[in-house]
């Protein structure tokens, strides 16, 4: 079957690639490179302790027993694998835990797929400088970021997971930038990969495999610059094109004008926010919101007899489902749960998704409590609001405090300092390794512009972990 549409946006694909092709580290922004590195240190601390969890391990098994040449870290876990197999693990490990970074408009979570990719392929080709390290990953925030963008959500509300499809154009563009193709080769890595396109939203009512999502994603970028690199060929206009592209195939409502719009004078990387919670982004407004009104009245969870969260359609679509104890994802994933624990704790991190939590009366009592709807106000501020809530409270003595938040605590528009991303890092891994060898990574990256050879960082990422107690 052909099509005698024209294409959603003429050499879309061609233009992106030749943009990563070119990239050098001098034509980045100062403040680019310094966000990146921000990056970089997150997804460490992502991958680091995503290594101890036990959907991570399952994968990490499973390139074990493939015997492939040892030359690529698996991140935390003390040993070596291929360049794809070591972005299969450290890609899952990166989305293991609901932790890593966030670009909005995309939906995508770059840095649990870039980073394990670039330096994977950086350990095997061996004497690679920081700055090409970040250079790669760049190129693949703001290609994989760009296409996320063109697929709107629509791509989402019909039930893809953007990680896995979105994020392997992250992959592809790290991967080709870091084996340093040419444009036509870059071109046809980005036409392979969008072939492996792939994930679905179910996964996020319990399932290990929604993690594996981003693993997989990372891992055919890997291949697909690997092939390019041989001459393998690729569709061509594998995001324009008209019937059986990417934007056609995945949206219903494609703004392929986002692919190349301001392409190399705004960098979309600036865009990307970090986690506070180790929850889905789309709650942390509500999170936030919640855990605020609590502080500034001096409430208790058991003082509050009502909560009411007004959310935007997508918010409430992809979180408001009725919450049941059915694994650490859809704990993470799920609104009530989130606004439970933060009421009872005041935190909704690691400590508050371990699997023997899942099922605390006090946790399902106060999900009786919650009540979500669509809030037409946020609904009419449109798709740049997603994000927003209004979290009204009544307590128990009948009084009302509410809350409107447009902007989660760690977006561009509200977001962490540079000094409490470093302190995210301290206390994700603080169960897993000791002080004195986090300061050592955060040093390495802090300096990672200057490093000769990346192989001082990967050696550091690589020792083995230990299990949280």
């Amino acid at each position: 079957m052909s099509s005698s549409k024209p294409p959603l946006l003429a050499d879309a694909t061609r233009d992106l690639a030749r943009f990563g092709a070119a990239l050098r580290y001098d034509d980045i922004p100062a403040d680019v490179i310094a966000r990146i590195k921000l990056s970089l240190l997150d997804s460490l601390g992502c991958c680091l302790y995503g290594a101890t969890l036990p959907w991570t391990r399952k994968v990490a098994e499973l390139a074990d027993a493939e015997g492939a040449q040892p030359v690529a870290t698996l991140i935390g876990l003390g040993r070596k694998t291929s360049p794809a197999l070591a972005a299969l693990v450290n890609g899952t490990s990166g989305h293991a835990f609901e932790l890593d970074d966030i670009h909005k408009e995309s939906i995508v979570h770059a840095g649990s797929i870039a980073t394990p990719v670039a330096l994977g392929l950086a350990e095997a080709r061996g004497k690679v400088s920081g700055r090409d390290l970040l250079t790669a990953i760049v190129a693949g925030y703001e290609i994989g970021h760009r296409v996320g963008n063109a697929a709107t959500m629509s791509l989402f509300f019909r039930g893809f997971h953007p990680q896995g499809t979105s994020g392997a154009f992250v992959a592809a563009a790290t991967a080709a930038r870091m084996l340093d193709l040419d444009a036509m080769q870059f071109q046809h890595a980005l036409g392979i990969v969008g072939s492996q396109a792939g994930g679905l939203m179910a996964a996020q009512e319990g399932a290990m495999v929604k993690r594996f999502h981003s693993g997989r994603a990372a891992q055919s970028g890997v291949y697909a610059a690997q092939l390019a690199s041989r001459g393998f060929t690729g569709i061509l206009d594998a995001l324009e094109a008209p019937y059986g592209g990417y934007l056609s195939t995945y949206s219903d409502q494609p703004n392929p004008s986002r692919l190349t719009a301001g392409l190399g004078t705004i960098w979309e990387t600036l865009n990307v926010g970090y986690k506070p919670h180790a929850s889905v982004t789309s709650i942390h407004s509500a999170l936030d919101a919640l855990s605020e009104l609590m502080k500034e009245h001096g409430l208790k969870a058991a003082d509050i007899a009502k909560v009411e969260t007004g959310l935007s359609p997508m918010t409430h679509v992809h979180c408001a489902w009725e919450y049941q104890a059915q694994g650490v994802t859809a704990a993470q994933m799920n609104l009530y749960y989130g606004m439970a624990v933060i009421a009872l704790d005041g935190a909704a991190f690691t400590e508050q998704f371990r699997e023997a939590r899942l099922a605390d009366p006090q946790v399902l009592d106060f999900i009786a409590r919650i009540t979500a709807h669509v809030d037409p106000e946020i609904e009419n501020l449109g798709a740049p609001f997603r994000h927003a809530s209004r979290v009204k409270i009544t307590t128990r003595d009948g009084r009302v405090f509410e809350k409107l938040s447009l902007h989660r605590r760690g977006s561009p528009e509200n977001p962490l300092s540079a000094a409490e991303v470093v302190h995210k890092f301290r206390n994700v891994v603080a169960p897993c390794m000791t002080k004195a060898v986090a300061e050592r990574i955060i040093g390495a990256v802090e300096r990672c512009d200057t490093l000769a050879d990346i192989g001082e960082l990967a050696a550091l990422v690589g020792a083995a972990v230990a299990l949280p107690k």
